[in-house]
């Protein structure tokens, strides 16, 4: 039996490749995005709640408690971003990146704690109307609707990459969703006084959310609980790696990632006529060209270790 860790360590054993647990430059452009909408949200949400109490609309206070979350969705996602920078220790060998997809997961709950609060009060309204100022409730929606926008342009580039982006971006996506109705609805109370319009739209919102509020809670739970990553295909991956020139069948075969884009691949091959050298090193260039996969651990085999009686996926290569 031949057990080699993932290729930065042992020279001999490297084709090249190195991989590096620093902080990357996306990181910091994240932040940098996160902050400069941090400081939009925060500011207009001041000017909202004084504009909701100088007019008396219950709806532009309803959007402000919206865009308090929103600030403290971006404002968590700021200090997860920050935590999971720091270096691995004696005690977190793997760092704190998995705090991300904490933030991110707390994100969703309070995003759906958000879509319950919007249900409730359009219920409240439609039984208790309330005299909205129009004028004014158009004017600050408005500009609402434009803060948002620069925040979700803002973080539009990072969404796709990172959970906690993403959770912040749908935050805002969400309450740039509340100021588009809020902007519908004062115009149609204005034109036409029909307060309960405001009710309608409200609950529009909340159930328009809470579908893109559960895909990132899946998206979420599933790293946490170490499942493979939707991008990977593991029966592509196992049938792969048994067909490589000398294997004879492979088990143990675990993905997962750590966080987002950081997924990590460990595996058993056995083979009794390959070089275990040369095998390794044809299966980490496999899973790096054809999967992407860059942090791997390959263990190579000369009959099945007793792991592989565990292994309900045993796979034999074909004769």
């Amino acid at each position: 039996m031949l057990a080699l860790p993932f290729r930065p360590f042992p020279p001999t054993m490297s084709s090249g490749h190195q991989h590096s647990h620093a902080i990357q430059p996306t990181d910091a452009g994240h932040a940098r995005a996160l902050w400069f909408a941090l400081g939009l949200t925060t500011t207009f949400l001041i000017a909202e709640v004084i504009g909701g109490l100088v007019t008396g609309s219950l709806a532009l206070i309803s959007d402000a408690a919206h865009m308090f979350t929103d600030s403290a969705a971006l404002a968590i996602s700021l200090v997860a971003i920050r935590i999971s920078q720091r270096a691995a220790d004696g005690k977190r060998t793997f760092g704190y990146h998995r705090f991300e997809i904490l933030a991110a997961a707390f994100n969703a709950l309070l995003l759906f704690g958000v879509a319950g609060y919007i249900l409730y009060e359009a219920y409240r309204r439609w039984t208790q109307p309330a005299e909205v100022q129009s004028g004014w409730m158009l004017a600050i929606a408005t500009l609402g609707l434009v803060v948002n926008l620069i925040s979700m342009r803002l973080l539009s580039s990072g969404k796709d990459a990172s959970l906690n982006v993403k959770g912040a971006y749908l935050e805002v996506w969400s309450d740039m969703l509340g100021s588009v109705g809020v902007i519908a609805a004062a115009a149609v109370i204005w034109f036409t006084g029909w307060v309960w319009v405001d009710s309608i739209i409200a609950v529009l919102i909340g159930l328009w959310v809470l579908p893109r509020t559960w895909v990132l809670l899946r998206d979420s739970l599933n790293i946490l609980l170490e499942g493979v990553p939707a991008d990977v295909d593991l029966e592509k991956i196992r049938l792969a790696l048994t067909a490589l020139p000398g294997v004879d069948s492979q088990h143990d075969l675990h993905v997962w990632a750590l966080t987002s884009g950081k997924s990590s691949l460990t595996v058993h091959l056995v083979s009794t006529s390959a070089d275990p050298i040369a095998l390794t090193i044809a299966a980490r260039d496999l899973l790096e060209e054809q999967f992407g996969l860059h942090h791997t651990t390959v263990q190579v085999e000369r009959e099945p270790c007793e792991m592989a009686s565990g292994d309900h996926r045993f796979t034999h290569a074909a004769a």
